[in-house]
């Protein structure tokens, strides 16, 4: 007997039925398919595997997070495996990566990203990585070619796209011929040089403040730049100075006073960004350490969360790496955040003590104006001759480009491959000189740094910690706490490092040692009993002669983490839940300084039920807030009628906290000439109108968004995140980017809160800076350490560990470091 289930259907109706079955049974058909092939990626987490270059066993123990702890007996076979279990997870992202680097990006994906391999074929990232692979230590070299060796393993088990994972497939579509090459040490080594370009200090400064005088005479430049508040906002290092030509954090400087210091950072926006924000007035992080003194415990706490650009996977990868039996041939039982594509761990804690990173943002890099003819250069009244190199990059579907790489005795000439960086005045190009582009021995701090066993050793092993210079707290089980400034950092002949300076006189140049290692500030337990670091001034230049920068973060958020650390010790002892409040803390800065000058204002109109739920707001942006909804919508409307009629579209705010003391300042003077509208001829706006206007635009704005009914209004409703896939998350395919992104997730807090879920005033609320993952570790019992990574340690669409943390994350929960195995995978030779 035939069914069917249509007979009865009129002609046309039947045709339909019958026409939505087949849609609907290839949609059936085609979803197989993709769960097919998705599977077919997803790592083996249970069982044996066979690896070629492993001398003993080695365990990985997965948690229910998908984390993996790995046991071995030699520190070669660990890091092997550590190599394996990374590609197992995130292979696209290193091959990804490793093309970003490189300047390689246009044999995957075409012309589209030409512009991307210039600039970086230009800096040339990979041919320093090369120079510096002869400078590391026989070990780090041996540990490296491990680590490549189970990248290897891994790679020669899986020879199909659909084996590796789902972006392979999807790849295929558009460049079939693509195959990634066996991973090589050069490729470790070369990731470095992407986080030293994201975590690069004030480049876009020196290019903002040269843009902006292009329309506004030097003092009003130089208004926007205001300096760091010491009277307000403490710096790191609160004690010590320069003695007999070390550090000593016991002296006390000759002479004293303040001067004083500038900045915040934009856009360069011609590199792809692999960790840091778009525009990098984001790009932040939190640390701070308490000493037993003040804990429940009688033993150190510690707290990190460093704040990069959110990405889909997230840019760390959590992973224990444990020695069976610590010994010369294997020294290491480290528990952390790795980046998947290096060998070891960057922040974490091992058996003996944790550390964390912040940015510390010293000026390394330089942009010099050059007067270029033909093949030469002018330098102290002679020309002379540019050193060049060809450049040729593959494209997938075209024809190899052939650039050439001009540079002068400061660095290659960025101008033609860097739309933001122009020459002016006299200049015919621009050269960049940078740290980065000077080989060091980064990577051989990675491994010494996870072998220390004090703060000695840990202090030795950051001294090599050459570029991106960081930030460096400490704590261990003995008790002490620690705070260490590392990285190359230049001595300069004449200038600052705030504009960029003419290269042909000769007088703005580097000085042949950078500041040394033992100069840098340092202290170990202070009177206070906790360090915080969030990317303010490290020390008073009234006790510290040599430059660091002058272009710090303000110390917004620096200074309230101080303060919540102090009325919890006059509460009485810490423990590791208060120090997860202090990292969910969303009050605003700004706040108690705006709104007393909003309600002083005339105000009509539906603006003013929105203004006066400001009246009694402590400046906590939560989620269902109305009136931080209100008062970020009031800031961002400021900040465009303030400053966009002023500024060239590149150097207009972005909202960081450098215009908190900005648009302080300017609050205190109701005619300034930046209250004035320059577009609107016939009127002078003053203080008053402006503010009037950004509560009117405000509340406009919202009312059309959320409706008229302002205590409906909720932060969390315009303040979301998109986790988006960093290869083809945006490429303007729906269908694409719903396999790889995942939220919205509404999310609390705001630019420059401790919570810092950065946005930019520009563009919207979104979210495009956020705490890429939160570390609490506790020095009394390390196994009861948390952490939360952005999204999951799986980069497999799909897979449960593509992103279980993220939920986890936005609430502002951690989960255990070290938690029950639920998966146990033996790799053996």
């Amino acid at each position: 007997m035939r069914v069917r289930p249509y007979a009865g259907l009129p002609w046309p109706l039947r045709w339909l039925a019958r026409l939505l079955t087949v849609v609907l049974a290839l949609g059936l058909v085609l979803a197989g398919v993709v769960v097919v092939i998705v599977r077919q990626s997803f790592p083996q987490v249970e069982g044996e595997l066979k690896i070629a270059g492993l001398t003993g066993s080695v365990e990985v123990k997965r948690d229910r997070s998908g984390v993996p702890h790995l046991y071995a007996d030699t520190a070669e076979d660990l890091f092997l495996a550590q190599g394996f279990v990374h590609a197992q997870d995130r292979f696209w992202e290193m091959d990804f990566r490793r093309h970003v680097t490189a300047g390689r990006l246009s044999e995957m994906f075409g012309a589209a990203t030409l512009g991307n391999d210039k600039a970086i074929r230009t800096m040339g990232w990979r041919r320093i990585a090369e120079q510096e692979l002869s400078m590391l230590s026989e070990r780090t070299r041996r540990y490296l070619d491990s680590y490549a060796k189970g990248v290897n393993a891994w790679l020669a088990a899986n020879p199909n796209a659909s084996d590796r994972s789902l972006e392979y497939s999807v790849l295929k579509l558009q460049n079939s011929a693509y195959r990634p090459e066996p991973w090589s040490k050069l490729d470790s080594v070369a990731w470095l040089k992407a986080m030293a370009w994201d975590l690069r200090s004030n480049m876009e400064d020196e290019i903002d403040r040269a843009l902006a005088a292009a329309k506004l005479p030097r003092e009003r430049v130089d208004q926007l730049y205001p300096g760091y508040p010491f009277a307000k906002h403490q710096p790191i290092v609160t004690q010590g100075a320069i003695a007999q030509d070390r550090f000593d954090e016991k002296a006390e400087p000759r002479v004293k006073g303040v001067s004083a210091l500038t900045g915040a950072a934009e856009a360069f926006d011609a590199v792809r960004s692999t960790m840091g924000t778009p525009e990098r007035e984001g790009i932040g992080s939190n640390s701070w350490v308490v000493s037993g003194e003040h804990t429940v415990s009688g033993k150190p706490l510690l707290a990190n969360d460093p704040h990069l650009s959110p990405a889909m996977p997230s840019v760390w990868y959590q992973a224990g790496l444990h020695c069976r039996k610590k010994s010369e041939a294997c020294m290491y039982d480290v528990t952390g955040f790795t980046f998947s594509g290096v060998p070891g761990v960057i922040i974490g804690q091992t058996d003996r003590f944790a550390w964390g990173f912040t940015n510390l943002g010293p000026d390394v890099a330089d942009l010099y104006l050059e007067q270029v003819k033909d093949d030469t250069y002018l330098y102290k009244g002679e020309w002379a001759k540019l050193e060049t190199r060809k450049e040729q990059i593959k494209v997938a579907g075209g024809a190899p480009v052939t650039i050439t790489v001009r540079s002068t005795r400061h660095g290659p000439l960025v101008n033609e491959v860097m739309e933001s960086v122009k020459p002016t005045g006299e200049a015919t190009a621009v050269a960049l000189q940078w740290t980065a582009l000077m080989p060091g021995r980064t990577v051989d701090a990675i491994f010494d740094l996870n072998q220390a066993t004090d703060w000695h050793e840990f202090r030795a092993a950051a001294a090599l910690f050459e570029v991106p210079s960081q930030n460096l707290i400490y704590a261990d089980t003995e008790g002490r706490i620690g705070y260490q400034a590392p990285g190359r950092i230049p001595v300069r002949e004449k200038g600052d490092g705030t504009w960029p300076v003419p290269g042909w006189t000769g007088e703005y140049e580097w000085k042949t040692a950078p500041i040394p290692y033992d100069q840098l500030p340092t202290v170990s337990d202070p009177s206070e009993g906790y360090i915080v670091t969030a990317n303010n001034a490290v020390i008073d230049p009234g006790r510290y002669k040599p430059l660091l920068t002058k272009d710090w973060a303000y110390g917004y958020r620096s200074q309230r983490i101080a303060g919540l650390l102090e009325a919890e010790i006059k509460k009485g002892k810490l423990d590791a839940a208060a120090m997860s409040r202090i990292q969910q803390d969303t009050r605003n800065g700004f706040a108690e300084t705006l709104v007393p000058a909003l309600m002083n204002v005339n105000l009509a109109g539906p603006a003013v039920e929105a203004r006066r739920m400001l009246k009694d707001w402590d400046g906590s942006q939560t989620l269902d807030s109305a009136p931080a909804a209100y008062f970020n919508a009031v800031w961002r409307h400021l900040l465009k009628g303030l400053f966009d009629d002023d500024l060239p579209e590149a150097a207009r705010p972005a909202g960081g906290d450098r215009w908190y003391e900005v648009v302080g300042d300017l609050l205190e003077r109701s005619d300034d000439p930046f209250w004035d509208d320059t577009t609107t001829k016939e009127l002078t706006e003053t203080r008053d109108g402006v503010l009037r206007q950004a509560m009117a635009d405000a509340y406009q704005e919202l009312a059309d968004r959320l409706g008229a009914d302002v205590r409906q209004w909720r932060w969390g409703e315009l303040h979301t995140l998109t986790l988006t896939n960093a290869s083809f998350g945006a490429s303007g395919i729906a269908p694409i980017e719903m396999l790889f992104n995942r939220g919205p997730l509404s999310l609390p807090g705001g630019k420059d809160a401790v919570n810092a879920t950065g946005w930019n005033a520009q563009r919207g609320y979104e979210v495009n800076a956020v705490p890429s993952m939160r570390m609490v570790a506790d020095l009394s019992d390390l196994g009861k350490s948390q952490w939360i990574n952005l999204t999951g340690a799986s980069g497999h669409a799909f897979h449960d560990n593509y992103g279980d943390q993220s939920e986890v994350w936005a609430q502002g929960r951690l989960i255990p470091m070290r938690a029950p195995a639920a998966h146990t995978l033996t790799l053996r030779p």
